[in-house]
């Protein structure tokens, strides 16, 4: 059967226009699960999609510094208070003797809620920057772009963890001095208390002097105490609760270290996936600009071809 010129040209008309052809509907097949037809995923896809754009290390680091600077700034806060009340009904009766201590004293319990106001903004900051870095996050909303001005952040928060961290070994150590004082006292009551048991040497004969440690002045009266009046002291509420207190706020220093190292570890890791991903970036761009240019010459090649046809 030969086929003539109209039919060919019916033919071509239909080719070039896929509209003009007759529709054709095809039976979709029913979907499983929690997938729409559209393509939009359900509520369980979506919640094991956004667990897992959660920074989990920037998470337990956060957690873990919010606790040990709760710990530290609250416990110490109070242990302070309680040692200037110890100090003022049995070491130094005087209030100008220990004036200068209870001046140091307060501030000391100003600059603790500055650290607590700091250290909540800064964890906070550290964890949008685990979000922000987190590889899932790339996954969850699309192509990941990073910026010189990024990378210099992330460099910026490094540095200042740093030297957070370093300085917060300084208050470590610092926090440690109560501790040994009040171990020193407790340790000594414990002493007397054994030989009234033993009924060896009398308890007297051995005292605590607190002037000793620097902490008031050698002029302060009493300045120290011994025997039964020791032991009463290490008896009262406020040395009891001031000394666990101490221990606590010494831990929670710790823990707050802790935390910085990790957050270090993190902000390393980060700072470098960006780095990574700014050269990817890069390598991407140029890919993609020579395949433009590749399409742009076979497009104009394409037209000079069908011009001469």
């Amino acid at each position: 059967m030969m086929i003539t010129r109209p039919e060919m040209e019916i033919g071509r008309y239909h080719w070039m226009y896929r509209s003009s052809r007759p529709h054709r509907y095809h039976h979709v097949p029913a979907l499983r699960g929690n997938v729409s037809p559209l393509g939009i995923q359900g509520c369980f896809e979506c919640c094991i999609k956004c667990l897992g754009g959660v920074p989990y290390a920037s998470l337990v680091a956060t957690i873990l510094c919010f606790s040990g600077v709760a710990l530290f700034c609250g416990c110490g806060h109070v242990a302070l208070t309680g040692t200037v009340s110890i100090l003022e009904q049995h070491f130094s009766t005087t209030a100008s003797d220990h004036a200068l201590l209870s001046e140091v004293i307060q501030l000391m319990q100003y600059v603790i809620y500055g650290i607590a106001s700091f250290f909540f903004l800064y964890g906070i900051i550290l964890l949008a920057e685990g979000f922000y870095t987190t590889s899932a996050v790339k996954e969850l909303h699309g192509e990941f772009k990073t910026t010189a001005c990024g990378r210099c952040i992330s460099g910026m928060f490094v540095f200042l963890t740093y030297v957070l961290g370093v300085a917060w070994l300084g208050v470590f150590g610092f926090s440690a001095v109560p501790v040994f004082m009040f171990y020193n006292i407790w340790s000594t009551c414990e002493v007397i208390k054994s030989l009234q048991t033993n009924m060896t040497v009398p308890g007297d004969q051995i005292c605590v002097d607190i002037r000793q440690y620097g902490i008031i002045p050698w002029n302060a009266v009493p300045g120290k105490a011994c025997g039964p009046i020791l032991e009463n002291i290490c008896n009262t509420n406020e040395f009891y609760m001031s000394y666990h207190l101490f221990i606590v706020a010494c831990a929670g220093a710790g823990a707050t270290v802790i935390a910085l190292i990790h957050f270090l570890m993190i902000l390393s890791s980060n700072w470098a996936y960006l780095k990574d991903a700014s050269k990817m970036q890069a390598y991407q761009d140029i890919k993609a600009k020579e395949e433009q240019e590749l399409q742009d010459i076979q497009s104009r090649s394409k037209e000079q071809l069908n011009s001469y046809t």
